[in-house]
């Protein structure tokens, strides 16, 4: 199992940006589709961006649509997610996840490893 590590994650204005990092390692990183959630108190963890194994794919969630972009360096065994125009729904607790099988995956049950998470606050 791949061990999974976010950072970035903080205190921005609304219209802000902020990039999180997600470092990997005990694995092969190349292998898995990675993706990233968040969960808000008292809201269920929701589906944000997800990245296939090469990073030729991405698909995102209707709401960061246009405002945020996933990435990846296979050679750092690290995942991005640039966040820009940033809005107070946005924030929650942002977790970055992999999944050991290729293809894009949205649902939280599919990603076997988690990360411990990061926070990020939007203040209006």
């Amino acid at each position: 199992q791949v061990q999974l590590v976010e950072s970035g994650g903080g205190l921005v204005q609304a219209g802000g940006s902020l990039r999180l990092s997600c470092a990997a390692s005990g694995g092969t990183f190349s292998r898995y589709a990675m993706g990233w959630f968040r969960q808000a108190p008292g809201k269920e963890r929701e589906f944000v961006s997800a990245i296939s194994r090469s990073g030729s794919t991405t698909t995102y969630a209707d709401s960061v649509k246009g405002r945020f972009t996933i990435s990846r360096d296979n050679n750092k065994s690290t995942v991005y997610l640039q966040m820009n125009s940033l809005k107070p729904e946005d924030t929650a607790v942002y977790y970055c996840a992999a999944r050991f099988f290729p293809g894009l995956h949205t649902v939280p049950s599919d990603f076997s490893s988690w990360g411990q998470g990061t926070q990020v606050t939007v203040s209006s």
